[in-house]
């Protein structure tokens, strides 16, 4: 019975029990088992009966199992013909788990993927934009140089894609064709040059990414891009600003001016400035030289960059936040890099891997910039959970921060440190204080004390490292510190570390003369032990028993040491050792024949030695750029592009004034040409203002279709506008242009206002070369206000008459309309017919009663017809004949009052009638609501209809993504409000608006400068800009050319007040809100429609 026990555990071949009840888990582990050594032909073999199956539901299921094992990191390269035979399956949400799944292995299964690239081809035509992202990405994924062309042509159609998804995938895909086959690169680069003129955030990140690994030389392809760039790098995803940030630092180095090269040029003349003051030297063309040099205006794009990247020192990403700080660090006047010392100092509280990158770069800056990190002192002091490598890095920034004012509360830090378990961290400290004792000759003398009393330390360790140190200090003051050396000669049999011992050796022989009896001794006692002592400390005792046999000549004892020791030395295993003994003896002991260096030799031996300078290793470091990997490693890395050196004269400013068009966006030139000639017609000073007023609005609708590229280049221009203030606008470098020029300019100013529906490259131009026109066009302009100014004035008062008696009978209706709930929210335009919206003057909402007290309203424009601007929302191609577009109608919802209250417009432009039109799921972000429209039962070919629904945008400027459903297919669609339309007008008088809008300073209130357009210049003109960019009200102003408004949020009711104060052709946007991203996006669209003509 026992055999068989003893057979039945060990060696049976049956399946033995299992302790769970399965028997797989024990069979795993059993070694006998004839299943451990067998391989499995049925792995994976119910995946694979679940792809080959009917029900949908059990496909997606194993897809999900598959994918799972794949972010495991478990092979599943097996069920690859499994799955690529689903890649026809019509169920969106398998297909999409196809595509991730070819995507992965697409590039190991060749053969099989190659099979199904007709299948992708499709796919890059269907309707939906995750399918053909998918497509083109799994495309791009098969490494074969046959489907370089395939790949080509899917990449050219894809890139004029509607959706920025598909467009963005195909910026990924560009570097992947770029490695397959470098010679498309000519190609590559004309779709790159497409994508960086893409407008969209989603985009422009990975357009730049493919710009920097296929074509970073070609730095034309940003000129145009620039400004553009800079202002959507806020919106960019935060690994796309990171990349952004680091191309825009190397196009700053590259095409402006150093802001630093005032400090530099006086630095390096000031000997030169002083021998010319001697001489005397009053020539006018050398003081003209001498003040261009000086003077230093920063170039406004320059100006725009820093501006633009400063908010991202908040981002919540490590990565966007360094790029910032080594733009800064970079780009950036030394006055203004200080900004980014808090943002550095709050990365400190990241991780480990995070906090050794940030110290590697503060190393590096404080090392030039000790004032920028000496507020944060304390963030750097070292924590006994931090890693050694983090202490150190603490430990060398400490040292770089020393000065005289601090140096006693980091000395009292050190010496904690000291102590520490950590040898090499307390061995570090030991250098650190050296250091300091070094750059600050106050503090030697102490540092030295508390060295030799860490020389009776029981670590070795720190012993050792302490008779180095003071070995460099005392070089620097060898006649003060005497009994330093004798007391270091003293503990030579107590050190063993080979470093410290060669300290004190060269030490005594150094300074032999200052301890005459001490240092024969110790070289008695090192001839004792020579053959035991390390190669370097052999070294020393040679080098002692040579200084000596010099100084002391009379004595017989050390020439006989000497010998003893150059004997010993003689037949050493190191021929370093061996060499030296020989060189020496023949120095010290020459013979009968005697050398000339012999005669020489105390002066050989016993010359004065530069004492060691102690410096920081990271002094070199900033020869390359900080945060890249070579920046760390302190080596040059495999792809690291030298960041380029400042020019001496910076390139043309003015390459940077084109816009570009995009095939995508929609553009209509013969209603631009038309425009032009209604504008350059109706803009002569004799029409009437009705001619006027019916202008403007035939006009605002032909330009609403390009109000995209105007809205961008007038954002482009604004930030030379607000430099063009803050800076000279008279530079001596506008009186040596040509005469040609500035008649050009001054035929400008007298010609009539362009059109806006134009292309953009005009307004751009005209705001960047702002600036450089401003002192030429001075004496123009007090022509034309000269003559202008007398018709105006009659005709707007007969024109307010007008408009007053015609407004009336519409104030009537609006009091009215001036319920309990109205009032709550604010009075709200009047609609007059479906598109055009008569707002009510507070003036005479004061006048009835409404307001606090009675104000002078000499500031208060006329009633001004304001058109509501449509946007596309679905077009009928991609409708499939069903083209839908909304507006906002500025009235009070009949849903909510939080809710904006939208206008959707529907035109079947099909054959067939369209049925069943529905508002389907919805996608809204946290907070915001959508109310439904009555489902539309049926829509003829060529019919049209309206109907109305409702936002709550909670106050941002997220759209509200929902699905459209139309005959049973669906269409994804987002309804995205402009800042203006998530405002309700707020009726105030003039005191309480100051009054609110002192309450409403620093960080809630936001400024800028625009330059006006002449169409503009005038009250109604100014009315009419802030009306259409913004749903406000106006409030009565007693101060010449200040006009204000006011509104409140739509959902949480913040208080928003606009004022404009025009001075001449300026006029200063001042936004104040609670909501800082409203008042900041506000101001951007006010300045944007002031300085559009009409």
């Amino acid at each position: 019975m026992s055999s068989n026990g003893f057979q039945n555990s060990g060696y049976s071949n049956e399946r033995p029990p299992s302790s769970t009840g399965s028997g797989e888990a024990d069979l795993a582990t059993d070694p006998a088992s004839s299943s451990f050594f067998a391989n499995d032909f049925k792995k994976h073999e119910d995946l694979k009966q679940m792809l080959d199956g009917n029900k949908d539901t059990v496909k997606l299921e194993a897809m999900k199992r598959i994918i799972g094992m794949v972010a495991k990191g478990k092979d599943a390269s097996d069920l690859f013909p499994a799955v690529v035979k689903n890649v026809v399956s019509k169920n969106l949400e398998i297909k999409k788990l196809v595509y991730v799944y070819l995507t992965r292995y697409a590039e190991e299964q060749q053969d099989l993927a190659l099979l199904s690239v007709s299948t992708f081809q499709r796919a890059l035509k269907d309707p939906n934009q995750l399918i053909r992202a998918s497509a083109l990405r799994v495309l791009s994924s098969i490494r074969v140089p046959m489907i370089a062309p395939i790949m080509m042509l899917a990449i050219k159609e894809a890139v004029m894609d509607m959706s920025p998804y598909v467009r963005k995938t195909v910026a990924h895909a560009i570097p992947k064709l770029y490695s397959l086959d470098p010679e498309q690169k000519d190609q590559l680069i004309e779709i790159i040059e497409k994508l960086l003129g893409d407008k969209t955030t989603l985009v422009i990140g990975s357009a730049i990414q493919a710009f920097e690994e296929v074509c970073p030389e070609r730095i034309d392809l940003i000129h145009k891009n620039y400004r553009k760039m800079c202002n959507l790098l806020v919106d960019v995803e935060e690994w796309g600003q990171v990349v952004l940030i680091n191309m825009l630092t190397r196009y700053c180095r590259s095409q402006f001016a150093s802001p630093n090269q005032d400090e530099n040029a006086e630095e390096a003349d000031r000997p030169f400035y002083e021998d010319s003051d001697e001489k005397g030297d009053d020539s006018p063309e050398k003081d003209e030289e001498e003040e261009k040099k000086k003077v230093y205006v920063m170039d406004p794009d320059h100006r725009l960059l820093l501006r633009q990247v400063k908010p991202l020192l908040n981002s919540r990403n490590a990565a966007v936040v360094m790029a910032v700080a080594q733009l800064y660090h970079h780009c950036a006047p030394k006055s203004e890099v200080g900004l980014v010392a808090r943002s550095m100092i709050r990365l400190l509280r990241g991780h480990k891997e995070v906090q050794y990158v940030v110290l590697s770069n503060i190393a590096t800056m404080s090392i030039k910039r000790k004032g920028m990190f000496e507020p944060y002192l304390k963030s750097f002091y070292v924590r006994s959970n931090d890693p050694t490598h983090v202490k150190l890095l603490k430990l060398e920034i400490l040292t770089n921060l020393a000065t005289e004012t601090n140096i006693s509360t980091i000395l009292r830090e050190l010496q904690t440190y000291v102590t520490s378990s950590d040898n090499e961290f307390a061995a570090a400290t030991i250098q650190a204080i050296g250091r300091c004792a070094s750059s600050i000759k106050e503090v030697t003398d102490t540092c030295l004390n508390g060295l030799v009393h860490l020389m009776s330390n029981r670590d070795e360790t720190v012993v050792a490292e302490s008779v180095v140190v003071i070995k460099k200090l005392l070089q620097m003051q060898p006649s003060e510190h005497k009994e330093i050396i004798i007391h270091m000669a003293k503990m030579i049999d107590k050190i063993t570390v080979p470093m410290a011992r060669a300290s004190i050796l060269w030490l005594i022989g150094e300074y032999s003369e200052r301890v005459p009896k001490i240092a024969p001794d110790v070289l008695r006692k090192m001839a004792k032990t020579f053959i035991s002592e390390e190669d370097i400390v052999k070294l020393q005792i040679l080098n002692l028993a040579a200084k000596l046999c010099v100084t002391n000549t009379k004595q017989t004892v050390c020439k006989l040491l000497c010998q003893y020791v150059f004997n010993l030395a003689k037949y050493d295993q190191n021929y370093d050792i061996r060499d030296r003994s020989r060189f020496l003896r023949q120095l010290i002991f020459p013979g009968d024949k005697g050398g000339e260096l012999s005669k020489k030799a105390k002066k050989i031996f016993l010359s004065t030695k530069p004492a060691p300078v102690l410096e920081s290793t990271f002094k070199d470091r900033d020869a390359y750029q900080l945060g890249t990997l070579s920046h760390v490693l302190n080596c040059r890395a495999t792809g690291y592009q030298e960041l380029p050196e400042w020019p001496q004269t910076p390139p043309d400013p003015s390459v940077r004034n084109v816009e570009v068009t995009m095939p995508w966006t929609d553009s209509k030139p013969l209603k631009s040409k038309k425009a032009q000639k209604k504008k350059s017609f109706y803009s002569d000073s004799e029409s009437s203002p009705e001619d006027d007023s019916d202008k403007s609005s035939e006009d605002s609708s032909d330009s609403s279709d390009d109000s995209d590229s105007s809205e961008d280049s007038s954002s482009e221009s604004e930030s030379e506008v607000e430099d063009s203030d803050l800076e000279a606008p008279d530079s001596d470098s506008e009186e040596d242009k040509p005469k040609i020029k500035s008649a050009q300019k001054k035929s400008k100013v007298a010609s009539p206002v362009k059109s806006v529906s134009s292309s953009g490259e005009e307004s751009s131009e005209e705001a960047s070369s702002s600036e450089e026109e401003s002192s030429s066009e001075e004496s123009s302009d007090e022509k034309e206000k000269l003559k202008r100014k007398p018709p105006p004035k009659v005709k707007e008062k007969s024109s307010t008459k007008k408009a007053s008696k015609e407004s009336e009978p519409n104030l009537l209706l609006d009091l009215d309309d001036l319920g309990p709930s109205t009032m709550q929210n604010g009075g709200t335009p009047t609609v007059q017919g479906n598109d055009i919206l008569t707002p009510m003057l507070a003036s005479e909402m004061d006048n009835l009663g409404l307001g606090d007290a009675t104000v002078t309203t000499n500031m208060m424009a006329p009633p001004v017809q304001v058109k509501t601007k449509s946007y596309e929302l679905l077009n009928r191609m991609s409708g499939n004949g069903l083209a839908l577009s909304y507006k906002f109608t500025r009235t009070i919802s009949i849903f909510s009052p939080k809710m904006a209250s939208i206008e959707l417009s529907f035109v079947n432009n099909s054959d067939k009638p369209l049925k069943e039109i529905h508002i389907g799921d919805k996608k809204l972000q946290s907070g915001m609501e959508m109310q439904d429209f009555p489902e539309i039962a049926n829509l003829g070919p060529g019919a049209s209809t309206t109907v109305l629904t409702a936002v709550n945008f909670n106050d941002t400027t997220q759209p509200a993504k929902f699905e459209l459903v139309v005959s049973e297919q669906k269409f994804n669609l987002s309804i995205s409000a402009p800042v203006g339309e998530l405002l309700v007008p707020h009726t105030m008088n003039e005191k309480g608006f100051l009054t609110q809008q002192a309450k409403l300073s620093g960080m809630n209130e936001n400024t800028g400068t625009a330059k006006i357009a002449e169409s503009n210049i005038s009250p109604s003109g100014i009315y009419t800009c802030v009306m259409e960019v913004a749903n406000v009200l106006q409030v009565p102003s007693s101060e010449e050319n200040v006009y204000r408004f006011a509104a409140k949020t739509l959902s949480l009711g913040c208080l928003t007040l606009v004022s404009v104060k025009v001075l001449e052709s300026q006029a200063k946007v001042t936004v104040n809100c609670e909501k800082m991203v409203i008042g900041s996006m506000l101001v951007k669209d006010i300045k944007g429609a002031l300085e559009k003509g009409k």
